[in-house]
């Protein structure tokens, strides 16, 4: 029985989230469907990679993940079949294919779109749903799509650095508003090298040690720790550490404002100093 995550943007508002997941069984209905999320904010990719790359990788494998994130940013020629790390990924070709893996995949597949149809989220939910049931079915892949088939690249939001810093963005805000940047503990000791720290976000807020839990600090006080998946969060114990501290998420689209409002963007990231 197969596995088939759905991540996306589209909300729990209205039908179009139980629209997909009955196509999907129309299609087959030895589906098993996993929800992951729905509710990814519109047109962030660094939220979406972010949430996609960390959820796929604790799947069975050979798990089929489909992604619909930002599905019409241009006018969707097909979409592409992926395979990487034992896992199966579909998505839009809009460049968040790399930012989910942060490196090309092993295998892509591009499954071209019909010209004449409607290319609405059920149309691209069913190409998809029926690339799976071929690929299950043992077809070769030159019947499914186009192997090796040119596609859209983005670079994953990466951390910048220096020798005595480094400097991440603030790229997911969870329902208690703890605050997770973009810095990996892996990249964070290797930048260390063993030195003291001081981790400083929205000017003044200094924090110079790492917690192993919430608990570590009295209630009220602010932390930093390395999240289960590895990545730096900053927050407050039984508080919430994004509205207290005015932090908000990364987002590209934020870098098309106005200078004015770019000096906001101080409050979009956390730089670690080492001394």
């Amino acid at each position: 029985m197969p596995f088939i995550t759905l991540t996306s943007d589209i909300g729990e508002q209205d039908y179009l989230v139980g629209a997909v997941k009955g196509r999907l069984l129309r299609i087959n209905p030895e589906f098993k469907i996993i929800d992951i999320t729905h509710k990814l904010s519109p047109f962030n990719y660094p939220q979406a990679a972010y949430v996609c790359r960390n959820a796929i990788k604790n799947f069975p494998e050979f798990t089929y993940h489909i992604v619909l994130v930002n599905l019409f940013e241009s006018k969707p020629e097909q979409l592409l079949f992926a395979f990487h790390k034992d896992q199966y990924l579909v998505c839009a070709d809009n460049g968040l294919i790399e930012m989910i893996l942060e490196e090309k995949p092993e295998m892509v597949l591009g499954i071209p779109l019909d010209k004449s149809a409607i290319k609405n989220t059920l149309y691209c939910i069913d190409v998809a749903a029926r690339a799976i049931t071929q690929l299950m079915n043992g077809e070769p892949l030159l019947k499914i799509g186009i192997p090796d088939a040119p596609y859209l690249e983005k670079n994953p939001l990466r951390p910048t650095s220096g020798e005595d810093w480094i400097e991440g963005q603030i790229i997911f805000i969870d329902h208690f508003e703890n605050v997770i940047v973009n810095i990996t503990q892996e990249q964070f000791e290797e930048q260390r090298k063993g030195r003291r720290f001081k981790i400083v976000f929205k000017r003044d807020e200094v924090i110079e040690r790492i917690s192993g839990s919430y608990a570590d600090v009295p209630q009220g006080e602010k932390l930093v720790l390395f999240n289960s998946a590895g990545y730096m969060e900053i927050a407050i114990n039984k508080g919430n550490a994004a509205g207290l501290f005015g932090l908000k998420g990364y987002n590209e689209s934020s870098q098309q404002v106005s200078v004015m409002v770019q000096n906001r963007l101080f409050y979009q990231t956390v730089k670690v100093y080492f001394e």
